[in-house]
């Protein structure tokens, strides 16, 4: 894919999901993990269900700029039916794939359209935007008992 196309994939992608995001909103009775980036003042709460080891329900919520929440939307996609490991395993390939790291095709696959945010590796100052929801994500699997993953990013 060219890089004109890529830019132009990336730039509809994110317009889409913060101007229409999937799964905005609350869950009722469901404890959450709400982060902030004291760098641009964003503000994302992650909330989701695990029943019968899979992610039934995913839900974010809060303000913030135009990438925080299309990652956080998008995100909400990739972890929905999945299993604690299954996700905890997309979110360490979105940590890697953010940071600049190569991660393998059948990773980008899995990661879908968030694959398409590993352009934002190319901005340090906005990888703290794209990554908030799902570190938020990371620590809602650990606090409910789900695999954690020792690097962090």
């Amino acid at each position: 894919m060219s890089l004109l196309k890529l830019n132009d994939l990336y730039k509809t992608l994110i317009l889409d999901h913060a101007q229409h995001p999937h799964h905005h909103g609350q869950l009722a009775d469901v404890p959450g993990v709400t982060l902030n980036n004291p760098t641009c003042g964003d503000v994302i709460q992650v909330q989701l269900a695990v029943q019968r080891n899979q992610i039934e329900q995913i839900a974010f919520s809060g303000t913030g700029c135009t990438i925080s929440q299309a990652s956080a939307s998008v995100m909400t996609d990739v972890l929905i039916h999945q299993t604690p490991a299954q996700a905890q395993q997309l979110l360490h390939d979105f940590s890697q794939l953010i940071m600049g790291e190569t991660i393998t095709a059948t990773a980008k696959k899995q990661l879908g359209d968030a694959a398409v945010l590993g352009t934002v590796a190319e901005f340090p100052t906005r990888i703290r935007c794209a990554m908030l929801a799902w570190h938020a994500a990371e620590q809602c699997l650990a606090q409910i008992g789900g695999p954690t993953n020792e690097s962090k990013s």
